[in-house]
């Protein structure tokens, strides 16, 4: 899959389980060259939303949702993934 196409994978899938306000998804591979977990083709990203389904959630549980939604690309694509999960009115920490 082409980092493109990861990028649009990534976001379908938090786009289809979360129907965010905001949602910005960064490939970071490129920072990441070199690295063990680079080697194997898969890729490091970012990610940030803003979405109702986070709404009393603790934020490891918002974390699982997260990794829920991404399914089999978190073992085919995604070797690192930053996250920022947020209820709508709750500030970036």
């Amino acid at each position: 899959m082409t980092p493109e196409a990861r990028t649009g994978a990534i976001r379908e899938c938090l786009q289809a389980a979360f129907a965010p306000a905001v949602l910005e998804v960064v490939d970071e591979s490129h920072l990441h060259a070199g690295h063990a977990g680079a080697r194997d083709g898969r890729g490091h990203f970012r990610v940030a939303l803003v979405s109702g389904h986070f709404g009393g959630m603790a934020p490891i549980a918002r974390h699982r949702a997260v990794y829920a939604a991404l399914g089999d690309l978190m073992t085919t694509d995604v070797h690192a993934l930053s996250i920022d999960a947020r209820a709508p009115g709750e500030v970036s920490g």
